[in-house]
């Protein structure tokens, strides 16, 4: 968990305002110095980057179980864990404790994030009231990565729970009183906050900017703006906020499919945006990680000695396996998937996958052994560091990699899709934008792309990354594809039901789920 005192919502806001100190040269590297609120100097008006990087360590501080419990109701992921964490489990088999803690801390922790998210903007007009018009149009800028920030954790909030709570202050009892928001109002609020913010923002790719690299951008903003219409099924919408990241002509696709996941692919051209961590390149100095145990299997040999293992937590599919074999999938397949000899061993059952390609093996092209371990078959190649990419004496799994929220590839398949579902589109095609990303991949060119054709594409792409899979399928109501090794999916288990916690504290939640 993010935080050990699972804290109500409804007393977030009496957190105290806390932003880490660091001058914009260190850009990410120095977060050992806090600072109260109350001892802020307004008229220090150079210090107000303090609080956007206060806000870009809120932001990057994600718990553990967040992305895991995002992603695992998907045909993509199965839990792994076996052995621990049973309504985890049952979460991948659409089995919902109310009581459960991983959904009430998604819930605490998005919700504490946006509460300080609003604080660090409240801080910034602050020292706007003392700024010089060069300054302010600064303050606003800050205002408006900071809004992008906060609208992500709106949108994974909206798509786990459907109603909920739209928050734009730091004592949110009267947002609170007003009732949650539709869905549909969610992602109107998000379209509209990102139009506010696009045009104060940075007119670069992430890693353009020079102040801050790898942070918000306008096209950043652009993306979430796609991705809020691409749920309200606003596919025109989808296609021109798709069209304006694509005619900007700032990013690319990383060449290396399997490296983009990996210490060489940080900070890519095909990143819009990145939640970043380092040990800053030295073996003793603190270090800022993200917790990426969970992901990793357990048991293994690594080439580079000491480097620890992980939990085995989330574990790719039999079935995503067996698409990307159908397909004849190789660089996509070696990156998604860490191979076990009882994994192997169990696809092979299958007489269609007897023989398979000589990637499929216990042994990463980086030497790690991934030895068979009890909890799950496979882990998640693509949340794995090679050890031999790890800080010399640093051991955690995964540590300093950073995690990709947002990227280029998944731009081009969602304007494709906008394209296959009737929208228009300026500067590429719905074949051209697919056949870019099945370039990278090694696949064939398609022509007269189906929006089939495009969820497919997506599935390969996108597998195992920030529960993608699993909205689109809730979104097109394609429940057959849910429906999966042994699990039946039904339209009443789309939702998670609300935290029992957020239902005692919060009565305008309404029943005791969000599915009523």
């Amino acid at each position: 968990m993010k935080r050990n005192n699972n804290l109500l919502y409804k007393v977030v806001f009496l957190l105290i305002a806390m932003i880490a100190i660091q001058s914009c040269s260190d850009k990410f590297e120095e977060r050992e110095g806090q600072l109260n609120a109350d001892d802020l100097d307004y008229t220090a008006t150079e210090d107000m980057v303090q609080a956007l990087i206060g806000s870009y360590y809120v932001i990057a501080t994600r718990g553990w179980e967040e992305p895991l419990l995002l992603s695992v109701r998907g045909d993509d992921v199965n839990a792994g864990g076996l052995g621990d964490q049973q309504p985890f489990a049952d979460t991948d088999n659409f089995v919902y404790d109310q009581g459960y803690w991983m959904y009430n801390s998604l819930w605490n922790v998005h919700y504490g994030d946006i509460v300080e998210l609003n604080t660090q903007i409240e801080l910034i007009e602050n020292f706007k009231d003392f700024a010089d018009e060069s300054e302010k149009a600064t303050a606003d800028q800050y205002i408006a990565e900071i809004k992008v920030m906060r609208a992500w954790l709106h949108f994974n909030l909206a798509r786990v729970w459907n109603d909920v709570f739209i928050i734009e202050s730091t004592q949110p009892d009267a947002e609170i009183a007003n009732g949650p928001a539709t869905k549909q109002e969610m992602m109107q609020y998000i379209s509209d906050q990102m139009d506010e913010a696009i045009p104060v923002l940075p007119n670069l790719r992430p890693n353009e900017r020079t102040d801050i690299p790898g942070g918000v951008t306008r096209y950043t903003a652009y993306a979430l703006k796609a991705m809020a219409h691409m749920e309200m099924e606003d596919y025109q919408g989808m296609a021109d906020a798709c069209a304006a990241i694509i005619n900007s002509n700032k990013f690319s696709l990383y060449p290396d499919f399997y490296s983009l996941f990996k210490k060489p692919g940080e900070l890519s051209d095909e990143s819009l945006f990145e939640l970043q961590f380092s040990d800053y390149g030295s073996s003793t100095s603190d270090e800022f990680y993200h917790l990426y145990a969970p992901f990793g299997p357990q048991g293994w040999t690594p080439a580079r000695e000491n480097a620890s293992d992980g939990w085995g937590f989330y574990e790719p599919s039999m079935k995503f396996i067996k698409f990307m074999l159908d397909r004849d999938e190789a660089v996509r397949l070696e990156t998604s998937v860490l191979w076990t000899d009882r994994g192997i061993a169990e696809l092979q059952t299958d007489p269609n996958y007897a023989t398979l390609p000589s990637f499929v093996n216990n042994t990463t092209r980086d030497g790690d052994v991934i030895n068979d371990y009890a909890r799950a078959l496979f882990s998640s190649g693509k949340h794995y560091l090679p050890s031999v990419q790890l800080t010399d004496q640093r051991n955690d799994y995964g540590g300093g990699k950073n995690m990709i929220v947002i990227r280029y590839a998944e731009i081009l398949l969602m304007y494709a899709e906008a394209l296959t579902r009737g929208a228009s589109g300026s500067g590429m095609t719905a074949d051209q934008a697919v056949n870019l990303v099945r370039s990278r991949a090694g696949m064939p060119s398609l022509s007269g792309v189906s929006s089939s054709d495009v969820m497919d594409e997506k599935f390969a792409e996108l597998g195992m990354e920030w529960g993608i899979r699993y909205y689109d399928m809730i979104r097109l109501d394609n429940y057959s594809e849910l429906s999966y090794d042994g699990r039946t999916f039904t339209a009443d288990k789309e939702l998670l039901p609300y935290p029992q916690a957020q239902v005692d504290a919060l009565p305008t939640l309404g029943g005791g789920s969000s599915e009523d």
